[in-house]
């Protein structure tokens, strides 16, 4: 295993954290109860057993069960080889007592008394008002004297423009978490998000860095590109390498169903390194995220010259939704991210069909004739769902 300076903290982590929204199931439903707990444990156990000294998990992952199952799964021994991170859910929040209310259950689930790594779970420009409304910065730092959390950062889901602000917002931010991956240098933090935090002495944790799996198992034609090369490496095993290239990402965290996939991950934690990379692996990547991107179907750009709209929609995240579900033939991952990232006013279901937008688009989208499309696929199996 490899290991990296953790920000400015004088901690090393490990290259790869062990991340608990995916723990394997009894059936598809990933339901809280269906979580397989005696596998989940063992790899777990198995992870930190050969050097994982970060394991993340959050208050809704597994309907609440994640946190429970880890607890397990860090008894006899196993709570103090690992640093131990979990979320607030911001979103639930309604007064500043939920900010403690939330901590001590979650301390109860996880069998412990205190909570290394603290975030406060999806953080926005829209939550940081919520977070200065109910004084979830004052009721952390209480929770940071008195030991219940060790540090305090942030996850991050938000377009590129707010994570400086969420960065800047609170001088006590010890690390962030960011969606980060090959095709993902322009999305959320991006590239650039990654290297402010950095910048701003803040440790970087990675999460997605296969994008739910989509980069794992690519489309064929993208799949060739990787099976191509001389390198014999699965296409997960490319994406993970990409990741670790990079100087400013502190730790990455895989969500591992499966123990194979525990195997694989940490056979290539073992000799990863920032800059390992060459210019002729950098160009098999490279024409990968081009084979990709020659699947889009609407060709937004994120110019933002659309926003805002009249009736609220969030255009140009809707028509990125749309794109991935096609791009990366993985439309519940899309509908996933429809249904918990977007606010319902700002979906496509929303459109009014005002047309304010067609002149202002660049690329000539015709942005109102592809709002109820991508209502219409992004938001079908919830609607399937409440008609059942």
């Amino acid at each position: 295993m490899q290991y990296r300076d953790f920000g400015k903290l004088g901690w090393k982590a490990s290259a790869l954290g062990f991340g608990c929204m995916r723990l394997p199931c009894t059936d598809a439903s990933g339901r809280g109860q269906s979580v397989d707990e005696a596998l989940a444990i063992r790899m777990i156990r198995h992870g930190i057993d050969s050097g994982i000294n970060y394991v993340d998990t959050a208050y809704p992952y597994h309907d609440g069960y994640s946190e429970v199952v880890l607890g397990k799964a860090l008894q006899d021994g196993y709570r103090a080889k690992v640093k131990l991170a979990t979320k607030s859910p911001v979103w639930l929040i309604q007064k500043a007592e939920d900010f403690d209310r939330f901590l001590d259950e979650q301390l109860q689930k996880l069998r412990t008394d205190h909570i290394d790594f603290y975030l406060l779970h999806a953080l926005s420009e829209e939550r940081l008002g919520w977070v200065a409304k109910y004084k979830m910065l004052e009721r952390a730092e209480a929770a940071l004297r008195d030991g219940r959390i060790g540090r305090l950062g942030f996850s991050f889901h938000d377009g590129p423009a707010a994570f400086a602000k969420v960065v800047d917002a609170y001088d006590g931010w010890a690390f962030c978490q960011i969606q980060y991956n090959y095709m993902d240098t322009d999305f959320q933090a991006g590239v650039k998000g990654l290297q402010y935090a950095a910048s701003k002495g803040l440790a970087v944790v990675v999460m997605e860095p296969l994008r739910g799996g989509a980069l794992a198992d690519p489309p064929q034609d993208v799949r060739a590109i990787l099976d191509g090369s001389a390198l014999r490496r699965s296409p997960a095993e490319w994406a993970l390498r990409w990741v670790w290239n990079q100087p400013e990402v502190s730790l990455l965290l895989s969500g591992m169903s499966t123990m194979a996939q525990v195997e694989e991950n940490l056979r290539v934690a073992a000799d990863c390194a920032v800059g390992a990379m060459d210019a002729a692996e950098l160009e098999v990547l490279a024409r990968a995220r081009a084979k990709f991107s020659q699947r889009l179907v609407i060709p937004c750009t994120r110019c933002n010259y659309c926003m805002p709209c009249p009736s609220g929609v969030d255009i140009p995240l809707n028509l990125e939704l749309y794109n991935a579900a096609l791009m990366y033939d993985d439309l519940r991952a899309s509908r996933f991210r429809y249904e918990r990232f977007v606010p319902a006013g700002e979906r496509a279901s929303a459109c009014t069909g005002c047309q304010a937008c067609a002149e202002k688009c660049p690329q000539k989208i015709r942005i109102s004739e592809w709002m109820p499309k991508t209502a219409a696929l992004l938001g079908a199996e919830r609607q399937q769902e409440r008609r059942g």
